[in-house]
C-alpha cells in the first residue's frame, strides 16, 4: 500500500471522511505553512494568523463527515482561510471607535457647550450605526480607508478586488452616512464632520 505522502489530496480527503487521523495529519502538514503565510500576510500578526489557521483545521476535522468538496481540497482551504481572515479583520475594525476629536475640531466649530458635545457624540454613534448596517465588504472597505488610513490600491490588493470596486464601496458608505446625519442634525455640525470624512476621498 502506498504511503500517505504519495496519495493525492482527493484520496486523503476520502480517508479523512472515514475518520483517518493520519490522513488529517498529512493534509495538515501539506498546507499549514502555505495557509499560515497567507494569513500572516493579510493579518500582519503571526500569533493571530496561527490561531486563524488552527481554527480552519479544527473546523475541517470536526466537519469532515458532512463536507462535500465542489472543487479540489486546496481551493477549499484557500477559501476557508480567506473567509477566516476577512472575518477577523472585520471584528478587529469593529472594536475601534471613531474618536470625536478626530472628526470634529472645536476650533473650527467655535462651540464648546455641553449640548454641542453631546450632539457630536450622538453623531459619532450614528456614523458607527450606519457603518454597522453596511454590507460586509462595504463596511470593511470603509473601515480600512477611513479608520486605518489605507489607500484604495492597498485595500484592493488586500481584499483582492478591483480599485473601482473599492471606490464603489466607499461611495455607498459615505452616501449612507451623509443621508443619516443630515436627517437628524443641523448643517453647522454635520458639515465639518462630513468634510473630514470626505477629505480623503
Amino acid at each position: 500500500m502506498a504511503s500517505l505522502a504519495d496519495l493525492t489530496d482527493n484520496a486523503l480527503f476520502a480517508l479523512l471522511k472515514e475518520g483517518n487521523q493520519q490522513a488529517f495529519t498529512e493534509i495538515f502538514g501539506r498546507y499549514w505553512d502555505k495557509l499560515l503565510a497567507v494569513a500572516v500576510n493579510r493579518l500582519g500578526d503571526e500569533q493571530e494568523a496561527e490561531e486563524c489557521v488552527q481554527d480552519i483545521f479544527v473546523s475541517f476535522w470536526q466537519r469532515r463527515e458532512e463536507l462535500v468538496l465542489t472543487h479540489n481540497l486546496s481551493t477549499y482551504l484557500w477559501a476557508a482561510t480567506k473567509y477566516q481572515v476577512l472575518n477577523r479583520l472585520d471584528k478587529r475594525y469593529a472594536k475601534r471607535r471613531i474618536r470625536t476629536t478626530e472628526l470634529v475640531d472645536d476650533n473650527v466649530l467655535g462651540l464648546h457647550s455641553p449640548e454641542v458635545y453631546l450632539l457630536e457624540k450622538e453623531l459619532m454613534a450614528r456614523i458607527e450605526a450606519t457603518v454597522q448596517e453596511l454590507p460586509e465588504k462595504c463596511r470593511m472597505v470603509y473601515r480600512m480607508s477611513r479608520q486605518d488610513g489605507k489607500t484604495n490600491p492597498e485595500i484592493a490588493a488586500e481584499l483582492e478586488i478591483a480599485e473601482k470596486t473599492v471606490e464603489g464601496h466607499l461611495t455607498r458608505a459615505l452616501r449612507d452616512i451623509r443621508t443619516n446625519l443630515t436627517s437628524v442634525a443641523p448643517a453647522f455640525l454635520v458639515t465639518p464632520i462630513l468634510e473630514e470624512i470626505f477629505r480623503k476621498l
